[in-house]
Parts: C-alpha cells; structure tokens; sequence
C-alpha cells in the first residue's frame, strides 16, 4: 500500500512537453476582441445589414443539399424597426401565414424531334475523347503553327 500524500509516479511524458500545452488564459481577451471587431464593422458597413447581404433564396450547403434551394435569410425584427417603414406602416403589418416569398422553379420545356440519321451515327464518347485530346495539344499545335509561318517567311 501507498504511504503518504506523495504523487504516483507514473508519467510517461516527453521531454519538455510543458512547452507543448496549449493554455485558454486568452480566451476572455479574445472574446472581448471579437466582439469590438463586429462593432466596427457594423459601424463601417452601416446602411447594410452586419450579416450580410440578404438572400431569401439559398442553395444548400452539402453534397447531399446544394442542388436544392431553400429560403433564406430575410428581415429580422431589429432591421424592420430600423428601417424605414413608418410607424402606421408598423402597425398595419401582419404576421404572413404561409410562404412569404415562395420559391418558384421553373421546368425546363422538352421539344419533342425526330431522330434522324445523324443523331443516330454520332458516337458521343468519341466525340468527348477528341475534344478531350483537342484540348491537350492546342498550345503544342499553335507553337508548330507559328513554326510553320515562320519557316515560310524565310
């Protein structure tokens, strides 16, 4: 059995890891620093809402969302009494129900056409490996070019 108040040896540090620790003692001034900071810039971007512009229609953020859009970000209650509606404006304002700025998608329109024999021979993968090499030996085939109409001025 241990004997005495003495610690327990059993650290299994590195050398010198007390110069490694990551200590919080900012946290307070950092806090206080961030918070001046959006004040400031509230102050400089002034007519303009301090958390950005406003976009009532976003798409998604992830992989799984970002070919959806959604609703955004509107008024909140602190802009609406700062702007510029008058106070009989304020008092006829109503709580909307429902989607106060729907989000419309428009369908694309499908044309219907006759498959013709073109449309039938042209091989799309094909197509996509020559523009694919095209594209690779554009530069080497302007430099040959200019070679070229150099070597026909001489």
């Amino acid at each position: 059995m241990v004997k005495h108040n003495n610690v327990v040896p059993n650290g299994h540090f590195r050398k010198h890891w007390q110069n490694y620790v990551k200590t919080w003692f900012n946290q307070p001034a950092r806090k206080t620093r961030r918070r001046i900071a959006r004040q400031k810039k509230a102050v400089k971007i002034f007519p303009r809402p301090t958390a950005g512009p406003l976009r009532p229609i976003v798409h998604g953020q992830t992989l799984k969302y970002n070919m959806k859009v959604r609703a955004g970000r509107g008024f909140s209650l602190e802009e609406l009494k700062a702007g510029d509606s008058t106070p009989e404006e304020l008092a006829t304002a109503t709580q909307v129900s429902g989607p106060y700025l729907p989000i419309v998608r428009e369908k694309p329109t499908v044309e219907l056409v006759k498959v013709t024999e073109d449309m039938k021979s042209f091989k799309a993968y094909n197509k996509l490996r020559l523009e694919r090499t095209n594209e690779r030996h554009v530069g080497v085939r302007a430099k040959r070019a200019a070679e070229a109409e150099k070597e026909e001025k001489k």
